[in-house]
């Protein structure tokens, strides 16, 4: 079946990306080849501004910038008002994002809003929001992403991220691995509800999720390159979100999974591992080789089951059985399927998440 073509189709994609050791030293730079010049506003909380941020805003300072600092914790519909609100008041010519999945998204909703460019500088590799012109809003009743902005560049400073703690890198592979079934999914939606498919979108993420699999050694022996790899697949995720037009190629029902288990319990692991564990039950739906994406998710150390995920077994059917609930419009094989509780269980059984 061919795919839809839609009335227009707009992308946006960072115009620059900086990958590597020491990458901090090259903002000035970066900001000279964009034509940026003027007031800075660099956005972080404090533990990322001391690991990163200060030597951001330093940099900037000797190249000429005048240079503001606001500080972000939290993401909510409130917060993401009072954040904008700032920065009318600061009038900068240039938003900076200075940490992880939090503060990148911060930045790229008010550069959006207010029509200001932005650099993404993560400080981790938690998950794909690195390069991605979505960003998560929470505090509603369900987790939900809105269509911002992408950054203007991207500088990854891999000596910077490699200090986050193992697990951030153990959650970005899981949400990485997760867009083999996110694709299916997608691919479903357009078979059964005419829905649009991008088949270079598609082809994008899941070349991304497979050289995080054929590279797990090098990242489970925290090699440099392995690293690399996976920011690299971070990034073409985002980026296949933004040829896509939405989250599509790289979010479907394992998604609806991890945020169902937010809403039912709080304390558990971290989006990416939720994914990951979402990404095995889901393609064991759709009888793919959900081994392969369990044995993998095992060998660099991710959670692939209720227990290593800090969660009860009823937690795990429960949320699976909600995931469709969480965005009915987004058709998967779990809107398909529309399974019971007993379904639910029986799948989460015979994959190994619960005993």
């Amino acid at each position: 079946m061919i795919a839809l073509t839609l009335s227009y189709h707009y992308m946006q994609l960072p115009r620059e990306v900086i990958i590597g050791k020491g990458t901090l030293q090259r903002v000035p730079e970066v900001t000279k080849r964009l034509g940026l010049k003027g007031k800075a506003l660099v956005m972080s909380d404090h533990i990322c501004y001391d690991l990163a941020g200060k030597t951001v805003s330093d940099f900037l300072i000797q190249s000429g910038f005048s240079v503001d600092f606001l500080l972000v914790k939290t993401m909510t519909p409130r917060d993401v008002s009072d954040i904008q609100n700032q920065i009318k008041e600061l009038k900068p010519q240039v938003l900076f994002g200075v940490g992880g999945g939090t503060i990148i998204d911060s930045a790229k909703v008010s550069s959006g809003c207010l029509n200001i460019p932005f650099i993404s500088i993560p400080t981790s590799v938690a998950h794909d929001g690195i390069a991605s012109p979505l960003a998560s809003i929470k505090g509603s009743d369900k987790p939900y992403s809105i269509m911002a902005q992408s950054p203007l560049a991207i500088i990854a400073d891999t000596e910077v991220i490699a200090q986050a703690p193992w697990r951030f890198v153990i959650s970005g592979c899981g949400d990485v691995i997760a867009k083999f079934t996110a694709v299916k999914d997608w691919k479903l939606a357009h078979q059964e509800m005419n829905e649009y498919y991008g088949e270079y979108a598609a082809s994008l993420a899941l070349m991304s999720a497979k050289l995080v699999i054929e590279n797990a050694d090098l990242i489970v022996f925290h090699k440099d390159e392995g690293l690399r790899v996976l920011l690299e697949a971070l990034i073409s995720c985002g980026v296949a979100m933004s040829i896509g037009g939405s989250s599509r190629p790289c979010s479907g029902s394992e998604h609806l999974f991890s945020h169902a288990l937010d809403m039912i319990n709080h304390h558990h692991a971290m989006h990416g591992e939720q994914c990951g564990v979402g990404s095995i039950m889901v393609a064991y739906l759709y009888k793919s080789n959900w081994q392969k994406i369990r044995n993998t998710l095992k060998q660099i150390g991710a959670p692939t089951t209720a227990a290593e995920l800090g969660v009860k077994d009823d937690d795990v059917i429960k949320a699976l059985e909600l995931a469709a609930k969480i965005r009915p419009e987004r058709y998967t094989i779990l809107h398909k399927l529309n399974l019971n509780f007993e379904a639910c269980e029986k799948t989460a059984r015979a994959t190994g998440v619960i005993n």
